[in-house]
């Protein structure tokens, strides 16, 4: 393994929250920890984001302390058969190895059925880590795909439609006596026997016990740990029909009218108010599901199995058990497994998934290939470079999952709000009972009940909890479907608040690489003359050299031998090839060798105000004419600048290059500012001059010297196609490299920004006015609840709203 890092990041998958109260707890306690710096909990995704010395506290500190405040840590688990063991010994061996795995909680070794399992944190370690443990220790581990992975959402959903179908067996016929009470109603036949308080209490009780002991557990965890959360105010408001309805059953059975006239009963109060939290907790789980549709569609595109080359031998294995080193064999129409680099073969590779390009890539022995990617037409024997959590796509799903659990400064409204919430529900609803109670109704203590139950099960909190998450969920999630990371929630939200972009010119507004533009010569026999430029130039390493022999070679003209050849540096090339002299380069290179060009310098001024770099040719003495290479512009750059001036955003390019190439690139592309002759050390430097005129300023580059820059920026926005280095500098990554993709992020973040917004402004108006018209009397408990249940699924519909937006 590797050696721990001063900080590192974990994802913990939590299990047993129920609104937004409960994940402040945790985050609170989490940070407590010595060595937790950072913690950030997604109630929505039901996850805790958390940053932290590993020096100091470990995943198991993290996941005990989630125990103690009574909730429990999601942990995945796999199964391998063990090769190679003998005795006990061997067992014993194997197992202390893997329990001493930073990463995983426990691993049992069965000797007898020659099988380990492991129970883990994929966050921290893969199974491709323990089949190397294993080698190690000198066994084989082969991992059993059928029990590989718990999908504990799936049994989470399928466990809550089963307590649903229970509960709305057994409150239907409660539900059925209380309609039929109604004078309105008074139609309906009612049998007599559910009108017998025993019958009744027979039906509630194990709605009341079995099926909503989860909300005693959640209550009595939160509780002890002096804290307050949804389960208080629904174990409190159903206690309280429940038990003061056994009241009454038991005041009447005492009495001499037991066989006379039952009283009004309110069983049916807690037992569909159960019914009805479960029915909408088992809705937002559904629809919670949804928003990390994402997250499904990015891993649906690796593979699953690859064929690799072992003793000789072509072995199908799962892609999770590949290691570095492996050859692969990839036959046409298959997806490469991993990232890797091609050993054999010739074919087509469709990185559209990646980069957005339509036309697949020729790939050929030492070029590097992209796990996901589609082989079109010929077999590929690949080498994989790199396996498992750092592939490309593996990288770019953390980025989408990191950003999905991350939360943005807007949801600190709700933290705030709901951390306080209960208390304050708890005593408006103690004195909303004890006003009706003294003052409105005097003595009815089942009215006074009713009204104060009302009050504790509108004013859940879920909905206020579930506003933000969801949306930067769903949010991020569609970015990515359109090649646009956000590393977090604060840069999704930050986005939208950028007055000013900086664009760097090489390898963002252009392409990075020199093409040939132009070539006008007044030679007679133009496919000779472009021959032997081609071959002189082909014996140089200077960039535009390849430029102009790349261009020449897709005209389909075939390059000769080179006799003698000579770089002057300053000056350009001097070639021998079939037994000519070949001159190609600057003026002073024709001036020295006394070639008049005079009648070039019409077209040369021309070329460089286009921002091309132009250069003569002569051979044997004689004056050929004149070829042009420039780093050209990106095809969508001009659509992308124009769309970010009507977003009303103020567009500056920065270069290191000279004013007059730069400004000319500028004009073609419609940026009017230009900051030229600029040293990479100094683009940090003009962003916090920016800056300093209190603007908000996104600086996008894709090379190594603009990482500062990118760094310095409010938002870093990094080109997908450039270095590593300046994708981890950056907040904003766009992978299909394409300007356009900007006012796309600004676009997406406008939008999210406004989702949040309108859930967070539902979420705390239907609290204000649900309590105030609850405690008046004018909403009925069992109303309550379903108005409860119906806000927290209609601000995750509100959301999902975001995963159709169209950019």
């Amino acid at each position: 393994m590797e050696k721990p890092l001063e900080q590192q990041q974990a994802m913990l998958q939590i299990a047993g929250m129920t609104c937004a109260a409960c994940a402040n707890r945790i985050e609170k306690g989490l940070k407590k920890l010595e060595g937790v710096t950072d913690a950030n909990v997604n109630f929505a995704l039901e996850k805790a984001a958390v940053t932290y010395n590993p020096n100091q506290v470990s995943l198991k500190d993290m996941e005990q302390k989630i125990e103690d405040l009574g909730y429990s840590s999601v942990k995945d688990q796999v199964d391998f058969n063990i090769i190679g063991m003998t005795c006990a010994a061997c067992a014993t061996r194997i197992e202390k190895g893997l329990n001493k795995m930073p990463g995983v909680s426990k691993a049992v070794v069965n000797l007898a059925l020659e099988t380990a399992h492991v129970e883990y944190n994929s966050a921290e370690i893969s199974s491709a880590d323990m089949i190397n443990k294993v080698d190690q220790l000198g066994y084989q581990a082969i991992r059993k795909q059928e029990n590989a992975g718990v999908d504990y959402r799936q049994k989470e959903i399928q466990h809550k439609k089963m307590q649903l179908a229970v509960s709305a067996i057994l409150s239907f016929p409660l539900l059925w006596a209380m309609v039929s009470h109604f004078s309105f109603t008074s139609w309906i036949y009612l049998p007599d026997f559910l009108m017998n308080p025993w019958v009744q209490l027979v039906l509630a009780t194990p709605v009341q016990f079995i099926i909503g002991r989860q909300f005693y557990v959640g209550a009595y965890k939160a509780l002890r740990n002096k804290s307050a959360n949804m389960d208080v105010l629904v174990s409190l408001g159903t206690s309280a029909a429940y038990f003061y309805s056994l009241y009454l059953t038991i005041q009447w059975a005492a009495s001499s009218e037991m066989h006379r006239h039952a009283p009004d009963m309110y069983y049916e109060t807690s037992a569909i108010l159960i019914t009805l939290i479960i029915l909408g907790k088992l809705f937002e789980a559904l629809a919670k599901g949804r928003t990390s549709e994402a997250i499904k569609k990015l891993m649906g595109l690796q593979a699953k199995t690859a064929l690799v080359i072992r003793d000789g031998a072509e072995v199908s294995v799962p892609v999770e058990d590949l290691l570095i080193g492996d050859i692969i064999l990839v036959k046409p129409g298959e997806k490469i497994p991993v990232d890797g680099k091609v050993l054999e073969g010739n074919s087509a590779v469709d990185e559209s998934m990646l980069t957005g390009e339509s036309i697949p890539v020729e790939k050929r022995a030492g070029d590097g290939v992209i796990g996901a990617t589609v082989n079109k037409n010929g077999s590929l024997k690949i080498e994989a470079t790199r396996v498992g959590k750092e592939t490309a796509l593996a990288q770019i799903i953390k980025v989408v999952e990191e950003a999905q659990g991350s939360k943005a400064p807007i949801q600190r409204i709700a933290d705030v709000i709901s951390g306080i919430f209960v208390p304050i529900v708890v005593g408006i609803a103690l004195v909303t009972f004890l006003i009706w109670f003294f003052w409105i109704q005097p003595g009815e203590f089942a009215a006074a009940l009713e009204k104060a139950i009302a009050v504790l099960v509108i004013a859940c909190p879920c909905a206020l909890g579930l506003a933000t998450p969801t949306s930067i969920m769903a949010g991020s999630g569609r970015a990515a479907e359109f090649g646009i990371l956000f590393k977090g929630g604060e840069h999704l939200e930050s986005m939208q608040k950028v007055q000013t972009i900086v664009l760097d010119k090489t390898g963002t507004v252009t392409k990075g690489k020199p093409e040939l533009t132009d070539i006008l010569l007044d030679s007679a026999d133009q496919r000779t003359a472009l021959r032997l430029i081609g071959s002189a130039e082909k014996r140089s390493e200077h960039p535009l050299a390849e430029a102009i022999v790349s261009g020449i070679l897709q005209k389909g003209i075939p390059l000769s031998l080179v006799e003698e050849f000579e770089a002057i540096p300053g000056y350009g090339i001097r070639a021998i090839v079939e037994g000519k002299e070949v001159l190609v380069g600057t003026r002073k290179l024709l001036q020295r060798e006394g070639i008049d060009f005079r009648k070039s310098d019409t077209a040369m001024e021309r070329l460089e105000s286009e921002g091309k770099t132009a250069m003569l040719a002569a051979i044997n003495n004689q004056f050929v004419g004149v070829i042009a290479v420039a780093d050209t512009i990106k095809e969508t750059s001009k659509e992308g600048i124009a769309r970010l001036k009507q977003l009303g955003i103020e567009v500056i390019m920065i270069t290191g290059d000279n004013q007059r190439t730069a400004q000319a690139i500028a004009n073609q592309v419609g940026i009017d500012l230009v900051l030229a002759e600029v040293l990479p050390e100094g683009k940090a430097e003009e962003v916090k001059k920016l800056q300093a005129q209190g603007r908000k300023v996104a600086m996008v580059g894709d090379g190594i010297n603009d990482a500062p820059a990118l760094a310095t920026a409010d938002v870093g926005i990094a080109i997908g196609t450039g270095t590593d280095i300046a994708m981890e500098a950056a907040d904003v990554t766009l992978m299909r490299g394409e300007l356009t993709g900007i006012a796309e992020a600004i676009d997406m973040s406008r939008k999210t920004m406004s989702n949040i917004k309108q859930n967070l402004f539902w979420a705390l108006a239907y609290n204000t006015l649900g309590i105030p018209i609850a405690a008046i009397g004018l909403l009925a408990p069992w109303v309550a609840g379903a108005a409860m249940a119906l806000s927290s699924v209609s601000v995750v519909l509100n959301a999902l709203r975001l995963q159709r937006v169209k950019l």
